[in-house]
């Protein structure tokens, strides 16, 4: 299944690398490496994730405090947001 990030989605994902590779070299390809594995969850498994709001699923990055807040379209798995879960729920897709 094909996966489209939105452009929210893309700017959150290249923040967070640019803010854990500043905390420690290395440490945010190790976040894309966590988020790869999530994505790979969600084309295998869609259904899977918990539906939050409306149509919105979320799958939880493990290690990270990461969630990834997608919809299942015609078109493919349509990513929306990254979300950092530290931040106010309300800044939420």
């Amino acid at each position: 299944m094909k996966i489209i990030y939105t452009g929210r989605a893309k700017f959150e994902t290249e923040s967070a690398f640019s803010w854990y590779e500043r905390q420690r070299p290395g440490l945010g390809f190790e976040f894309l490496d966590c988020l790869e594995v999530a994505i790979r969850h969600i084309i295998s498994f869609p259904e899977s994730c918990q539906v939050v709001h409306s149509c919105f699923r979320r799958c939880v990055i493990r290690r990270f405090p990461f969630s990834i807040f997608f919809t299942i379209e015609a078109e493919g798995i349509v990513v929306h947001a990254v979300f950092d879960n530290r931040q106010d729920p309300k800044k939420l897709p």
